[in-house]
C-alpha cells in the first residue's frame, strides 16, 4: 500500500507540474520533494480518516455490510501501519491455506492485537472472527471493526448465547460468505502457555463439513513495551490444515489441535 500512495504521489506531483511548471523553477530542487512528501502524507490522512469514519458510524444493531472498499482500507491501514511502527511479521506455512473454499481458523492467542497480526497475515482471505463479548466494553472501536467485518460476539457464560454464535459462524462458512477465526482457548493466555481448547468452538467445522486451518502467533505481547523504541517480531505460523469430513469428534481434534499448537509453540519459549 506505501508503494502505490507513492507511486500516486509521484504521478499528483507530475501532473501538478502542467499548470505550475514546478519542475522548471529554480528552488525545484527542494519543493518537488517538498510536493512529493505533502502529498504522500495527506494520501495516508485520508486513508486513516476514511476507515476511522467507517468504524465510527458502524450501527451495532444492524447487520454488517462486509464490504470490499472497507476490507481493503483496513488491509491498507495494517500494511502500512505495522512497518512503521517496526512490527516484522514471520509467516510460514501460508501456502496450505485453501484458496477455493471457506474454512476454521483456530490461533492460540495471547494478545488483543492477534486479531489484526492475523488479518495482516492473511490478507487474501476473507475471515470473521469471533470476538468474546466484553472486547464490546473494553475495546468499542475494534469490536465495530470486527462487526463490520462479519464478526461475531460470543457470551462464554451462557451457553445458549455461545450456541447461537456458532451456528450464525456454521452458517457464513456453509454459505461460502466468510471463512471463520476463532481463539479455541477463550482466553487471552497471560503467560504464553497454551490452554485446553475449548471444543465447543470446533464444532463450527464439523457441522459446515470444513477444513480446520491450525496456527500459532507468538511475539505480539512484546508490542505494548517495544513499541516506538525498538523492532517486534512476531511469528505467525500455519502449522497443519485438518479435514473434518467423516470426523464429528470434536474431542479428538481438540487433543490433535492442542498437540499441534504445542509443538510449534515450544521452540519460541
Amino acid at each position: 500500500m506505501l508503494q502505490i500512495y507513492a507511486l500516486a504521489a509521484a504521478v499528483i506531483t507530475l501532473l501538478l507540474d502542467i499548470p505550475f511548471d514546478i519542475f522548471r523553477q529554480p528552488y525545484s530542487f527542494w519543493l518537488v520533494p517538498l510536493i512529493l512528501l505533502g502529498v504522500f502524507a495527506a494520501l495516508i490522512i485520508l486513508h486513516i480518516a476514511l476507515l476511522a469514519f467507517s468504524i465510527l458510524f458502524v450501527n451495532l444493531n444492524k447487520p454488517p455490510r462486509d464490504t470490499n472498499f472497507f476490507r481493503a482500507l483496513v488491509k491498507g491501514f495494517l500494511q502500512f501501519a505495522l512497518p512503521l511502527l517496526r512490527i516484522k511479521v514471520h509467516t510460514t506455512g501460508l501456502e496450505k491455506i485453501p484458496d477455493d473454499e471457506p474454512f476454521l481458523l483456530v490461533c492460540n492467542h495471547i494478545h488483543d492485537l492477534d486479531p489484526a497480526v492475523i488479518y495482516y497475515a492473511v490478507p487474501d482471505a476473507r475471515v470473521a472472527f469471533i470476538a468474546k463479548k466484553e472486547v464490546r466494553q473494553n475495546l468499542p472501536f475494534i469490536y465495530k471493526a470486527l462487526h463490520k467485518l462479519s464478526g461475531l460476539p460470543i457470551d462464554r457464560e451462557n451457553n445458549r448465547e455461545a450456541v447461537k454464535t456458532i451456528i450464525s459462524a456454521t452458517k457464513l462458512i456453509k454459505n461460502k460468505t466468510n471463512s471463520v477465526a476463532v481463539f479455541p482457548e477463550g482466553y487471552t493466555s497471560k503467560t504464553g502457555e497454551l490452554q485446553p481448547i475449548r471444543n465447543g468452538a470446533l464444532k463450527i467445522a464439523t457441522k459446515a463439513q470444513s477444513k480446520i486451518v491450525v496456527c500459532t502467533i507468538w511475539g505480539t505481547k512484546s508490542i505494548p513495551k517495544n513499541l516506538f523504541r525498538r523492532k517486534t517480531d512476531i511469528y505467525f505460523d500455519v502449522l497443519d490444515v485438518i479435514d473434518t469430513e467423516g470426523n464429528p469428534h470434536t474431542a479428538e481434534l481438540g487433543e490433535e489441535i492442542h498437540t499441534i499448537m504445542e509443538n510449534s509453540i515450544e521452540k519460541y519459549k
